[in-house]
This record gives C-alpha cells, structure tokens and sequence, in this order.
C-alpha cells in the first residue's frame, strides 16, 4: 500500500501505508487525506513544510512585536456566548485587549461583526433569520445596539472609537475606495479605534458568504497594515477536524494557499467558523505582503500574545514585500 507526500514544488515521497507513521514525522506536512479503494491501498496527501518554512514562520512571529498597525477581525461567534446569544462582555474583553496594544503604541482597527447577533437578542427572536430582508432587518436594529457597547467599553479608557460602514461598492470603485482610505488614515491620525463592519442592512454579499473576513482583508490592504489577526471560535487551521471536540493537530505555518488547502478548509470547517473564506481573506492580505494570525477569540490575552511572538493559532507568511 503506498503512501504518497506532495510538496509545494510538486515532489513526492513514497512509502508502504503499514509502515511505522514515524516514517514520515520529519515531513511534517500540513494535512492528510487517507483514500482507501476495493484493493486496500491508500493514498496520503499532503504539503511538506521544509525546515526553511519553519524557520521563516519563527522569524515572522519576532516581527509581530514590530507591527505598527494591526487590523483585528472579531466574528460573530467570538462576539457571542455558550448559547450562541450575543454577549456585550465579549465586547469589553477585546476592548480591553486593545487598549493594552495602544498602550504600546499601536494602532489598531476593528474588523467587527455581531449586528445581526445583537438584533437578533433585541428583538428576542427565537433564532437566526433565514431570509435576507429578515436578516437585514436585524442587522439595522443590531448595529446601532453594537457600536454603544463598543463606545461604552471604550469610553471607560476616554478612548475615542468611529463607526464605519461599507459596501461592496465601497472596495470596488476607485473613488469611493481612495475616500475609504483617506477617512480611515485620518481617524487613525486623531488617534481613534475604528470599528468597521459591512453595512448589512444593505449589502448581502457578506451575510451570505463572510461573516467579515473578506472586509478584514480588504481593510488590511488599504490602510497598509502590518499585521491581520482573525480571532475566530477556533483555534486555527487543524489537519484532521472533526468538530471542536476532536480538532486534529494545529497548523502552525503556512507557507503558501493551495486548492489542496481550501478543499480541507471546506470540507472540515463547514458549519465551524467559515474556515474557507478566513483562508482567502488570508491570501488577500499576504499576497499585499501582510502577515495573517488565525487565532482563538477567547483565549485570555490572545492578541498580547501574538504581538509578543508567542506560537498561537495559524501564522500565513506574507508571499512578498510589503509596498
């Protein structure tokens, strides 16, 4: 029975399915995916992370404690508690973590969702609207619920926070995204926390696709930041998910965003954070040579401990320089 490794460069390693796994502990490839036929071979995909990439991730993880400004993304789930019910606590737990990083000098935007969550809790509906003008409608009601508790949280540092809402369009025409740019430096000039979110009232592309993470990279891009940390209900990208009670083995690098690596994504992530589209808001961003972190949202200190180098989440190397 053979088992076959590929890696980046296309090369493969061979070996026999009933030899010792340890066999191939040095590849330390990335992920697997065992497929069993009527003659009872398998095979064994995988991408090799060299120790090239190894030591790449830990020079990037050194840098982190340089980063001058730093989008975090915060998702729904993050926002919310053991009931899936949006949780203004969540909300104060990350203000806090922010202000620690301004402490540092840093300048920080968030990337927040949660408008649909909170008018959802406002509302008291029973669940989640499943039509879009229901969904919509929730999201008007939530995001003003939203930004108080971010102003409310903030104000208790004097921290002055701004409200941004975009579309689609707002990305896309060159106009609109120049004047997008130029608003966003400034706030961060005056020395304010932006909180941006996609304007779910009107826009649908992302309630149906994002969840945010998309914008996060997007945002990351135009205000030129150093680094994007996605803080999600998981702990990162992990071979062999199963659920969040059997996660698999966390990947802690990834050098390059293959069809091989989104087709895990989707396929073990469904329904679990949208690991898909945190992958491709990844290749956005590092392939303007930015740095992505996908990280756990509730773990204590979370950002601090990026900042600080600490191995957390998944790191997603920048494929170039940054302009």
């Amino acid at each position: 029975m053979d088992i076959i490794l590929e890696d980046y460069n296309g090369s493969s390693f061979h070996g026999d399915c009933s030899a010792p796994h340890t066999n191939f502990a040095s590849l330390n490839f990335y992920w697997e995916e065992k497929i069993e036929n009527g003659r009872g071979s398998c095979a064994v995909r995988g991408v090799v992370m060299s120790s090239g990439v190894r030591e790449a991730g830990f020079r990037w993880r050194e840098k982190m404690s340089k980063a001058k400004r730093i989008v975090v993304k915060v998702g729904t789930r993050t926002l919310a508690n053991s009931r899936s019910k949006f949780d203004p606590t969540k909300v104060g737990k990350l203000v806090e973590e922010t202000m620690k990083l301004r402490a540092r000098g840093k300048e920080i935007i968030i990337v927040s969702s949660g408008a649909i969550g909170a008018g959802v809790g406002r509302l008291n509906l029973r669940s989640r609207p499943k039509e879009m003008p229901s969904l919509q409608a929730a999201a008007a009601v939530g995001q003003g619920i939203l930004m108080q508790v971010y102003s409310k949280y903030f104000g208790e540092y004097e921290q002055p926070v701004a409200q941004m809402l975009l579309t689609g369009e707002d990305l896309t025409d060159s106009r609109r995204y120049h004047n997008f740019k130029n608003t966003l430096v400034t706030l961060l000039r005056w020395g304010v926390v932006p909180v941006v979110n996609e304007n779910d009232s009107v826009e649908i592309e992302e309630i149906r696709l994002g969840d945010n993470d998309t914008l996060s990279a997007h945002v990351a891009v135009g205000s030129n930041a150093d680094l994007l940390v996605i803080l999600s209900d998981v702990g990162g990208l992990y071979r062999g998910y199963r659920g969040k009670k059997r996660q698999g083995e966390l990947i802690r690098i990834v050098d390059r965003i293959t069809p091989e690596l989104e087709k895990l994504a989707n396929k073990k992530f469904e329904g679990f954070g949208g690991m898909l589209t945190k992958i491709r808001a990844a290749e956005i961003a590092t392939k303007a040579g930015i740095p992505v972190v996908i990280a756990n949202g509730s773990q204590k200190n979370v950002l601090e401990k990026v900042i600080s180098g600490k191995e957390v989440g998944t790191l997603f190397l920048p494929r170039r320089r940054k302009r």
